[in-house]
């Protein structure tokens, strides 16, 4: 399984991106997909997930109200809607697909990952 991350990019606060991921190779039905994060200097850490219906999402709080996940399995790719960023926003953002359907914040349990996207917020 390869996940294409992209949509990355420089915005001045407030501003919005789209991220999208898309899946490839060997995909898995079933499967639940998550976005992380990781800035300069600190470790990554759990950003959004969705399962494999888009019934059941999660965020981490510093996004809740600002940032949407969404997916379209017809196309095996996932999103991120971000919009009023920040600068404390600006991080190297990663996409990873569970096998396991559970939308969890827990990196470990992700199988595979994509080669990420750069977002810079400005102030």
């Amino acid at each position: 399984v390869q996940l294409q991350a992209s949509g990355g990019g420089w915005v001045q606060a407030g501003g919005s991106l789209r991220l999208s991921c898309a899946a490839s190779g060997r995909t898995f039905s079933g499967y639940a997909m998550g976005w992380f994060r990781q800035a300069s200097g600190k470790e990554r850490e759990f950003v959004a997930a969705i399962s494999w219906s888009g019934t059941s999402t999660s965020y981490v709080d510093s996004v809740k109200g600002r940032f949407t996940i969404s997916r379209d399995n017809a196309k095996n790719t996932v999103y991120l809607q971000m919009n009023n960023l920040k600068p404390e926003d600006t991080a190297v953002y990663y996409c990873a697909l569970d096998t396991s359907g559970v939308p969890t914040r827990w990196s470990i349990e992700y199988d595979y990952w994509g080669q990420g996207t750069q977002v810079t917020v400005s102030s």
